[in-house]
């Protein structure tokens, strides 16, 4: 059940979008498109909308979705630190660590969805491989790996199937946008890799 908590600031096709939700869909989308490019001030994007997210997410008892909120706040700290000022500098992921990966995501969904079906949380495993997902590609994202970019776009559909489901209109289209970027991130990223390798 949502909580009334922030004011409606217009309403679309009959969904109410809070103050909140607009402004955090922004910061969100703002943070994306500069991660996109490389730059090391998308960290501070992503700490903001995070925040207000964690804020709104909590509304919906969508508990995985606003804890992951702070580990993005986390990680834009390490990834402020850990960038270099001229930003990103992309290289892969080893072939070995991607099973390993994989499998450590399926072991600790099935740990923590029961977990949020105890207290109540209006999504169980859906909410928590999602939330693993997205910490993986986080955690990529703050070490350069450009591996990070197609592992945001299969968890960006599979919140768009989530949102959807609760009612929550303008963060799925957000997320919709998302995953198109998503794809260009990946392209960027990788064709940043490739040319870094060219001999000069």
């Amino acid at each position: 059940m949502r909580l009334k908590v922030f004011s409606t600031f217009f309403t679309a096709w009959g969904y109410e979008v809070s103050y909140l939700e607009f402004v955090a869909s922004i910061a969100s989308f703002i943070g994306v498109g500069l991660g996109i490019t490389g730059k090391r001030i998308t960290w501070p994007w992503w700490a903001l909308s995070s925040a207000l997210y964690g804020v709104f997410f909590l509304q919906y008892e969508l508990y995985a979705s606003a804890a992951l909120q702070i580990v993005f706040i986390a990680a834009a700290i390490v990834g402020w630190f850990g960038w270099e000022p001229t930003g990103a500098k992309p290289g892969p992921f080893k072939n070995k660590f991607r099973l390993y990966t994989l499998a450590a995501i399926v072991v600790a969904t099935l740990i923590l969805g029961p977990v949020l079906k105890s207290i109540g949380a209006a999504s169980t495993y859906v909410d928590a491989i999602l939330f693993f997902g997205s910490l993986t590609a986080q955690i990529l994202m703050v070490y350069e790996k450009y591996d990070s970019w197609p592992l945001w776009l299969v968890v960006d559909l599979g919140y768009v199937a989530l949102y959807a489901t609760q009612g929550l209109l303008f963060t799925t289209l957000l997320y919709v946008a998302f995953t198109i970027m998503a794809a260009v991130g990946w392209r960027a990223w990788y064709g940043s890799h490739k040319r870094a390798l060219r001999p000069l």
